[in-house]
């Protein structure tokens, strides 16, 4: 880890030479779990973002945590170091769940990492669930749902599983060993999401992110407005100046290329201007608010209808897409279907 850490320090190095940035709005420490450092680690972690890089005031930093992996002293650092949003890989509070996910954690692990954050003087903490999972109910779910209220975190995070290619649930599911909520039980657990949070004073404001007023994600809506953000790390993504880079996923790859004084990053794609419209498009519809006509010019030159007006006004007719004048979104029926939505401004 320390190797790790002398590597991340050239990379951020070499970025912060090459490229004039104004001072960071957002930082988000994650994709993995930067809280397995210890409070040593912890502290040289944030001491090279502050060494490297100016943050503007008031900027949000985030750190994603997996219950168990923090203490109170780890807290303090991260707090100290200018951490201001915890982000806990809650997923479920049902135990059995939790182990057939392979968790490390259980249920009365987030509620000690919970208390502890709030000792540390956090008052802004995103906890994600997860729905859709193999013996999973709706009955289930809605016990978890009731747990993570309770406990009056300022965001949930809420996700259906996906399972992902070369992962030992896409092997299971192949041999018919994984056996998931049947489609209409996903459904009922989205749309129970849905009617719970926004009762108990959880805004939506992304198909899958729920906050109280003032603490929506602004590190997340970057990538949902397709905004340039800057990456460095083992297997981060970025995205800069219409080019979206790829950093070595390999760790101990990284820390060779990284420590010879090269940038280690192995793919660069320059986006065409069609697909940054598509980009756009699909991304900006996952915020509840929709993409904004006046944005999508200024971004591109062109109106939002001179792009997809065939598309939209199909889904318009289907009632998938409602536009005001001001923004093209998802109707609240068509939450579900999203994807399904998002197929149709592919142009690639």
């Amino acid at each position: 880890m320390d190797r790790y850490l002398d590597a991340l320090e050239q990379e951020l190095r070499l970025m912060a030479e090459e490229l004039p940035w104004e001072p960071l709005q957002t930082v988000f420490f994650g994709g993995g779990t930067p809280t397995l450092f210890d409070v040593r680690q912890t502290e040289r972690m944030l001491e090279l973002l502050h060494r490297y890089f100016r943050l503007a005031d008031g900027a949000e930093v985030s750190v994603e945590a997996n219950p168990g992996t923090v203490n109170l002293e780890k807290l303090r650092m991260l707090k100290e170091g200018g951490a201001n949003r915890l982000s806990f890989g809650v997923q479920s509070f049902d135990d059995s769940i939790l182990k057939k996910l392979g968790r490390l954690h259980d249920s009365l692990t987030v509620y000690h990492s919970y208390e502890k954050a709030r000792q540390a003087g956090f008052s802004s903490i995103n906890l994600d669930l997860m729905f859709g999972l193999p013996g999973q109910t709706v009955d289930m779910f809605a016990d978890s749902l009731r747990k993570i209220i309770d406990l009056q975190p300022e965001h949930i995070s809420a996700y259906s599983l996906k399972v992902e290619e070369g992962t030992p649930f896409a092997v299971w599911q192949e041999r018919g060993k994984l056996q998931l909520p049947p489609e209409e039980d996903d459904l009922a657990m989205y749309l129970l999401l849905m009617e719970t949070l926004e009762n108990k004073g959880y805004g939506m404001y992304e198909i899958s992110n729920f906050a109280k007023n003032g603490h929506a994600c602004r590190h997340n809506q970057v990538y949902w407005r397709n905004e340039p953000y800057l990456a460095a790390g083992a297997g981060a993504h970025g995205y800069v100046g219409g080019e979206r880079y790829v950093i070595r996923h390999s760790v101990p790859e990284y820390i060779e290329e990284s420590l010879a004084g090269r940038r280690p990053i192995v793919e660069r794609e320059q986006i065409s201007p069609e697909i940054q419209q598509e980009d756009t498009m699909i991304l900006g519809l996952r915020l509840i608010k929709g993409v904004e006509h006046k944005r999508f010019r200024k971004r591109h030159g062109i109106s939002l209808y001179e792009a997809f007006g065939d598309v939209i006004e199909q889904y318009v007719q289907k009632q998938w897409l409602q536009d005001d004048g001001t923004n093209v979104r998802l109707t609240r029926q068509a939450l579900p279907l999203a994807n399904e939505v998002f197929m149709g401004f592919l142009v690639s």
